[in-house]
């Protein structure tokens, strides 16, 4: 995952509506989400894209945290908490 393709996404449906994740991978209709708290870089959630709303301007700091080679379950929910701060901050 590079820093092009770094994407967050809020669900839009589901018992998870409002939820924000880390999109890790797309595949044809269907994405697979990360979280880092419930659903980690093994146990990814698998959706349709109809119920997510992507996210594509990502601050800087926050795409920072997600730009590593490899980035793990805790930098993912660190990018996700900060990116939820700021946009609460922002209101």
């Amino acid at each position: 995952m590079d820093n092009g393709d770094i994407k967050l996404a809020m669900s839009k449906s589901g018992h998870d509506k409002g939820k924000y994740y880390v999109i890790l991978k797309e595949d044809g209709d269907s994405v697979y989400l990360a979280d880092g708290i419930c659903r980690t870089l093994q146990k990814p959630k698998r959706k349709n894209q109809k119920h997510i709303q992507v996210i594509r301007n990502i601050p800087e700091d926050v795409s920072e945290l997600l730009s590593r080679k490899t980035p793990g379950d805790l930098e993912i929910k660190r990018a996700l908490k900060l990116y939820v701060n700021r946009r609460n901050q922002e209101k």
